[in-house]
């Protein structure tokens, strides 16, 4: 009779866990889902930066390309980062809950917990990394008008790309990536709960909280991180230029910005602006489904 009452004990766990493990994807693909509708209307905004990063153009300069090619080809590109937004929130989050748990199951008396959310972002980093490149190289050669004429459509890209070695291919600048994501994702789980923590002891509203968790962390990550994504850029943007090695693309990129770092960050407060808002409203969403689910 005990025998069966642990075991009942057990199944009940097991289930909490499984329901815990699906409700985390759940609600990290629900709110970034609903944060793609930034995406869409921002997507102008990324359209004009992507210029700035990979010709080192004023914004002014940038919009005056984009209005001369036209409303046609302003959204050309935009597919990927809508389906990687919606993936990438599902992952990212679920992921990251995942490894946690895992983690908190080791018995790993010289690791603190709360370092615990960290190690396990720096892990959904890698995986999400590892899935979304091909996705990032996809959209950057989409945005490069100059691959307009040689590559008209998606699927004259994907074979393309498919024709390639993986390194020069769909998988091209991905070390730069794998430490931007990587990197990024630690940062943001660690400091998430803290920043959120700290904002409410002030007598912020659980929702204000989250949201300025968001938008603060956003600036600590994408500032240090910007010229990781200008890299990727550059590295990404044509077919034929994937051979080159990320010391050897960094050096003629640092050379095209003339060695200074104000051009090297030309286009990244539009970026830290949208990411901000973006990654604000992601972990309000998120951190209420959350709430309401406990």
């Amino acid at each position: 009779m005990g025998s069966s009452s642990h075991h009942n004990q057990e199944d009940v766990l097991k289930s909490a866990d499984s329901t815990a493990w699906f409700r985390s994807y759940l609600h990290g693909g629900t709110s970034s889902l609903i944060s793609t509708l930034t995406t869409i209307i921002t997507f102008p905004l990324y359209k004009t930066v992507f210029r700035q990063q990979l010709h080192s153009t004023l914004v002014r300069e940038a919009v005056a390309q984009l209005f001369k090619e036209g409303p046609v080809k302003l959204f050309r590109g935009v597919a990927p980062p809508l389906l990687m937004r919606s993936l990438n929130g599902t992952l990212l989050f679920g992921l990251q809950d995942t490894f946690l748990q895992q983690l908190s199951l080791c018995s790993m008396p010289t690791l603190p917990r709360n370092a615990l959310p960290a190690l396990a972002g720096l892990g959904a980093g890698v995986v999400e990394a590892l899935l979304f490149t091909p996705f990032e190289r996809v959209q950057n050669i989409l945005q490069n008008s100059r691959n307009d004429s040689r590559l008209p459509t998606l699927r004259s890209i994907l074979l393309k790309l498919a024709s390639r070695p993986l390194a020069s291919g769909y998988y091209t600048a991905f070390l730069p990536i794998l430490i931007r994501n990587a990197l990024g994702s630690s940062l943001y789980f660690g400091l998430k709960g803290p920043m959120s923590n700290t904002l409410r002891s002030y007598g912020c509203s659980p929702v204000a909280a989250s949201f300025t968790a968001g938008v603060l962390n956003s600036v600590v990550i994408s500032l240090p991180l910007y010229p990781l994504s200008v890299l990727v850029a550059n590295m990404q943007a044509r077919v034929d230029g994937g051979g080159r090695g990320v010391k050897t693309s960094w050096q003629q990129l640092w050379a095209a910005r003339q060695h200074r770092l104000t051009l090297l960050y030309r286009g990244g407060f539009l970026v830290i602006l949208r990411s901000c808002v973006t990654w604000g409203i992601t972990t309000a969403i998120y951190d209420q489904l959350e709430r309401h689910s406990r």
